[in-house]
């Protein structure tokens, strides 16, 4: 048996760049993971470290009770890709709000997960 071939494609699987593997992960959002804030924030905006397909991206946030307080499903920004985000009716009472995103990467790959951010 020849191990020619095996040898050829894991040097050729290596020598593909990382980024065709990549996920989209968050990098940064507004307001941050966790943030306690005295006023409710206008808007949710989180983004990637890389370009996100607009068709298949979703960011909901929910009240304490469960309820979906964002408007629409989110959307991806016109000029940047990576910038996934939905606006917030005025005057959010106070409480934890959960922050729901899923993602599909330009790349076919799915990631999602969700953080909290709390209105004094």
């Amino acid at each position: 048996m020849c191990t020619f071939p095996r040898a050829f494609a894991l040097l050729f699987a290596c020598t593909i760049p990382a980024a065709a593997w990549a996920h989209a992960f968050p990098d940064n959002s507004s307001p941050h993971v966790g943030a306690t804030l005295e006023a409710a924030p206008s808007q949710v905006k989180i983004w990637f470290d890389g370009e996100i397909e607009p068709v298949f991206s979703t960011l909901v946030v929910k009240n304490p009770a469960g309820k979906v307080v964002s408007n629409g499903r989110g959307e991806v920004d016109a000029t940047n890709q990576a910038l996934l985000e939905t606006s917030l009716p005025k005057g959010l009472p106070p409480g934890e709000y959960t922050v729901f995103w899923s993602v599909i990467a330009h790349d076919g790959h799915h990631t999602a997960g969700h953080f909290t951010f709390t209105v004094k």
